[in-house]
C-alpha cells in the first residue's frame, strides 16, 4: 500500500514538472526567462520548454504597439505665454532584455521623459509657432524620446500632441488679431481687384481707340482708293472721248445731243409748271440775240458817257 502511494506521488510530481516545463506563448507576447535568478533566454510565440524550478518567467511583454499618455501640464512658451498641453506617445518593445533589466518601469520613464522634453521644446518656441507647427513639434519630441528610449529596449514610433489650450484673454486677443488680419487681407484684395479692373478698363479703352484709329485709317485708304479709281475712270473716259473726237468729228455733237436728250427728259418728268422747252435752233438764236443785246447796250452806254 505504501509503495502505491509513493509511486502515485512520483507520477503526480512528474506531471507537475512536465506541466511547469511546457510554456505555450501567444504570437504577440514575449517571455523573459531567468535561470536561477540570471537572464537565460526569451520565449517567442509557440510551444516552448523550460526547466521547472530552475527556470522562471521574469517578465511578460507584448510586441504590439502601445501608447503612453502625456498628462496635461502647464507649459510656458518662449514669449512667456502659459499654455496647457497634453499628448500621446506610441512605442513598441524592441528588446525584451533591455526593457526588463535596463529600466525599472519603462512606461513611467517614457511618460516622465515626454513631459520633460515637452517643456523643453515648448520653452524654445513662441506661441504662434507652437500652434501652427504641431507636426514639427511632434517630430522633435519623437527624436528626443527615441534617443533615450533606445537604451530601454523601446522604439518610439510616433508622438502626437492631442490638445493645446491657451488662456481666455490670450485666445480673445488672438481672435481680434485674426479678425484684423482678415480685414487687412480683404482690403488688400479689394484694392488689388480695383487696380486690376482699372488696368483692364484702360487696356480696353486703349484697344478701342487703336481699333477706331485703324478703322478710320482703313476708311481713309478706301476713300482714297475710290477717288483714285474714279479719277482714273474719268481720265480714261476723257481720253476715250478725245480719241473718238479725233477719229470722228461728229462724236462731240453726239455726246452733246445725248446730254440734251437726258436734260429734256428730266425737265419733262418734272412736276413744275414754270418750264418751257425750245428747240435747239431757237435756243441758239435766243442766245445770239442775248449776246447782241448785251453788246448794244454796252455800246450805247459808252457813247452816252463820252457825250
Amino acid at each position: 500500500m505504501g509503495t502505491l502511494i509513493f509511486v502515485g506521488a512520483i507520477i503526480v510530481f512528474a506531471l507537475i514538472i512536465v506541466i511547469k516545463g511546457v510554456k505555450v506563448v501567444s504570437q504577440s507576447d514575449i517571455y523573459v526567462i531567468e535561470r536561477l535568478g540570471k537572464y537565460n533566454k526569451v520565449l517567442s510565440g509557440g510551444l516552448n520548454f523550460i526547466i521547472p524550478i530552475v527556470d522562471s518567467v521574469r517578465n511578460i511583454l507584448t510586441t504590439r504597439e502601445q501608447m503612453v499618455d502625456i498628462p496635461k501640464q502647464s507649459v510656458i512658451t518662449k514669449d512667456n505665454v502659459n499654455i496647457s498641453i497634453d499628448g500621446i506617445v506610441f512605442y513598441k518593445i524592441d528588446s525584451a532584455h533591455d526593457a526588463t533589466y535596463n529600466v525599472v518601469d519603462f512606461r513611467s520613464s517614457i511618460s516622465n521623459l515626454a513631459m520633460t522634453t515637452l517643456r523643453s521644446e515648448i520653452g524654445s518656441m513662441e506661441l504662434d509657432a507652437t500652434l501652427s507647427n504641431r507636426d514639427t513639434l511632434n517630430r522633435d519630441l519623437q527624436h528626443a524620446l527615441g534617443e533615450a528610449a533606445i537604451n530601454w529596449g523601446v522604439k518610439i514610433t510616433r508622438v502626437e500632441i492631442s490638445d493645446i489650450s491657451v488662456p481666455k484673454e490670450i485666445q480673445k486677443a488672438m481672435n481680434m488679431q485674426m479678425e484684423a488680419e482678415r480685414e487687412k487681407r480683404a482690403i488688400q484684395t479689394r484694392a488689388e481687384a480695383k487696380k486690376e479692373a482699372q488696368i483692364r478698363e484702360a487696356e480696353a479703352f486703349k484697344q478701342s481707340e487703336i481699333l477706331k484709329a485703324e478703322a478710320i485709317e482703313r476708311m481713309a485708304d478706301a476713300k482714297k482708293y475710290e477717288q483714285e479709281k474714279v479719277a482714273q475712270g474719268q481720265q480714261n473716259a476723257m481720253e476715250s472721248i478725245n480719241e473718238a473726237m479725233q477719229r470722228n468729228e461728229k462724236a462731240a455733237e453726239f455726246l452733246l445731243a445725248k446730254d440734251r436728250i437726258a436734260a429734256f427728259k428730266a425737265i419733262a418728268q418734272s412736276d413744275s409748271t414754270d418750264k418751257m422747252i425750245l428747240p435747239y435752233d431757237v435756243a441758239q438764236m435766243v442766245g445770239s440775240m442775248s449776246v447782241l443785246g448785251d453788246a448794244f447796250f454796252k455800246g450805247a452806254s459808252n457813247g452816252h458817257t463820252n457825250s
